[in-house]
Formats: C-alpha cells, sequence, structure tokens
C-alpha cells in the first residue's frame, strides 16, 4: 500500500500547450507523454476545444468539480459529462472536442497503451464503509470531497485527492469516509495478465 499526497503532484503542460495538467501517477516512473504504458491525471478545464490526441491510447474522463462538459467525440452523439455522470471511456485518438456547461471543471483522465494495458474507473457514493479487492493488477483508489481512513495490514490516512496504490493481490482494503463524498476505483491491467 503506497500513498500519494495531492500536494506532491506534478504540474506540466497539455500536450497540446491549451492548459495544464497535474500527474497522479504514470507508469513506467517518470515516462513522459509518448512513451508511458499507464498515466492518471487531473486538469483544469478553463475553456471548450480540441483534445489532445494520443495514438494508440484509450481514455476514460470523470469530472471531478465544476458543472460540467460535454464532448464530442468522432462517430458518437454529444456526451455530457457531469459530477453525478458514469466515467466515459473512449479513444485517444479519434478527433474530440469539449463544450463547457457552465465555466471551467476538474477532470479525472485515466491512460492506458492499447494492446499493452487496459482499464477500468468505477464512481462510487462514498458515505459509509466501503471495502476495496485488490485483484490481479495494480488498483489505485482517489477520494473526492472527503478524508477517509483506509485499513489493510496498516491505517492510513487519506485526504480529498490523495490516492492510495494497492499492488496487485495486496490484502482487501476497508475504507471508512469522513463525510460524504466521491470514491473513484481505478484498476490497471496487462494485457499478459490473466483476469
Amino acid at each position: 500500500m503506497r500513498i500519494l499526497r495531492a500536494a506532491g503532484y506534478r504540474v506540466m503542460p497539455w500536450k497540446n500547450g491549451g492548459g495544464t495538467t497535474t500527474e497522479i501517477a504514470v507508469s513506467p516512473d517518470a515516462a513522459g507523454l509518448d512513451d508511458f504504458d499507464w498515466r492518471i491525471s487531473m486538469a483544469r478545464v478553463e475553456t471548450g476545444g480540441p483534445f489532445s490526441s494520443f495514438a494508440g491510447i484509450d481514455r476514460t474522463l470523470a469530472v471531478l468539480e465544476g458543472e460540467g462538459i460535454v464532448l464530442d467525440i468522432a462517430g458518437q452523439p454529444p456526451s455530457p459529462l457531469t459530477t453525478v455522470s458514469m466515467p466515459l471511456s473512449f479513444p485517444g485518438d479519434v478527433p474530440t472536442s469539449a463544450t463547457l456547461i457552465g465555466g471551467p471543471i476538474t477532470d479525472l483522465n485515466v491512460m492506458t497503451r492499447r494492446g499493452r494495458m487496459r482499464h477500468t474507473v468505477e464512481r462510487l457514493s462514498l458515505s459509509c464503509e466501503r471495502e476495496i479487492d485488490a485483484g490481479r493488477g495494480t488498483t489505485l483508489v482517489l477520494p473526492v470531497g472527503v478524508g477517509v481512513k483506509a485499513f489493510s495490514d496498516d491505517l492510513a490516512s487519506l485526504g480529498s485527492l490523495d490516492t492510495l496504490i494497492l499492488d496487485r493481490n495486496s490484502p482487501k482494503l476497508r475504507l471508512e469516509p469522513e463525510g460524504q463524498g466521491r470514491l473513484f476505483v481505478i484498476r490497471l491491467l496487462s494485457f499478459d495478465a490473466n483476469d
């Protein structure tokens, strides 16, 4: 069990130069935007416009703060996303643009390299105790709007937007929220691993 504190996340420019992204975690460590296996980040989106293109990448987007965003993904009807929407998955290499619903938002962005890694992103309400199974890959747990106490082999406290990383086959994690909020559970699995 490892904890990444929100205060230590790395801030860097968007690939298209249109804003900044806050990198939560990336693999391999210190990988750039063109050579990661997986990458998890947050971005403050101040204006609408085109998304950066990422060849060979699958993405999932969720809204953490703000009124929301409408994604126009090539070949699909417009997709509105708000803080109560389920995360939306789409290819990172198709033309995609966004329109803000009512002002700036902060989003969560999960990306994996197609053919090498796959991912799922689950959005859960967090108002009572929850248990999380790590599974066979890497699992990241991100509370939003609430602090939590995490119990596994050790006790840890997470603030809102801190991230807890469970490696494959870690013991079951028990979470006790310190109020009401949301929880994102991100699971990453390589294609050569068995489910």
